[in-house]
């Protein structure tokens, strides 16, 4: 596609979130494409389909299970339903794993939370904040990665970045109306495939300052944008859907390789934004 022919201006009501921020980052044409045009998707992600699609249902599925038993639905009736071999391995590392009994009162399940930036908003979906009795604030988030990524690649990663400041700039509702000093914040990848070895990212206030800020400026980059470039890593546009528009080849990346380059498309859940009723500060 031309470039002529694209828009090149953010809407005015434009939502961002930790998955388009990090679409910027990877490259500036992929977020133009995907959240300015909100193009379909012209190009599979990655081989073999069949298998990456099954994967990604798995991985929903999951999700839907661990929500549904932290609001409290009956176990074994819930323990029916995982019922393929990944999601029976998962679920039993699952009950295994974490015990979350003792932070019931403090469990925020598919929580969202969402703060003005400019003429903007910046929105994060959680899969569980919790909330421990002497005030410390967990940050949950299951994945069910093939392989577990290195600790300094999530570090890097937006979501944690925008998790834990979103967490600090609108959480106070959560803490009897004090908002939490970013010591209080820690953000916990869990690997559902290693159990054992979950990510943990505590945080400070010098990190807060710098990444709040990081992400003020990055979201204004990105609304005084009028060309949106294509990655120079030429790498990952094996990994997108979108590569035929920039003559980026035809064949998809190979499922087995893929996690290393891109989140899985279950991490946000295909949210929309504009049917949320907001918790803003």
């Amino acid at each position: 596609m031309p470039d002529q022919a694209l828009k090149s201006e953010l809407p005015t009501s434009f939502t961002f979130s930790q998955s388009s921020l990090q679409d910027y980052a990877d490259c500036p044409r992929l977020f133009q494409l995907r959240h300015i045009e909100r193009l379909a998707w012209p190009a599979i992600e990655v081989e073999p389909v069949l298998e990456n699609e099954r994967r990604q249902r798995a991985g929903q599925a999951f999700h839907r299970l661990v929500q549904q038993h932290l609001i409290g639905l009956p176990l074994e009736k819930l323990s029916r339903l995982a019922d393929t071999p990944d999601l029976k391995r998962w679920w039993g590392n699952y009950l295994e794993d974490l015990d979350l009994q003792d932070l019931k009162a403090g469990l925020n399940v598919e929580l969202v939370l969402t703060v003005p930036v400019g003429n903007y908003h910046l929105l994060a979906k959680y899969d569980l904040i919790a909330v421990t009795p002497v005030g410390k604030a967990l940050i949950y988030d299951w994945k069910t990665y093939q392989r577990r990524p290195r600790d300094e690649r999530m570090a890097a990663r937006l979501q944690t970045r925008v998790y834990r400041t979103l967490l600090v700039q609108a959480g106070a509702h959560l803490n009897q109306g004090i908002p939490f000093e970013p010591e209080q914040v820690e953000m916990v990848y869990w690997y559902a495939d290693f159990p054992g070895k979950p990510a943990r990212f505590p945080y400070t206030a010098a990190q807060y300052q710098r990444e709040w800020d990081g992400l003020c400026g990055m979201i204004q980059e990105i609304a005084n944008h009028r060309f949106f470039a294509p990655s120079e890593e030429g790498k990952k546009c094996a990994y997108c859907s979108y590569r035929s528009y920039c003559n980026r080849g035809e064949r998809a990346g190979l499922m087995d390789e893929a996690e290393a380059e891109m989140d899985a498309a279950a991490a946000e859940f295909n949210i929309d934004f504009e049917q949320i009723a907001e918790i803003e500060f």
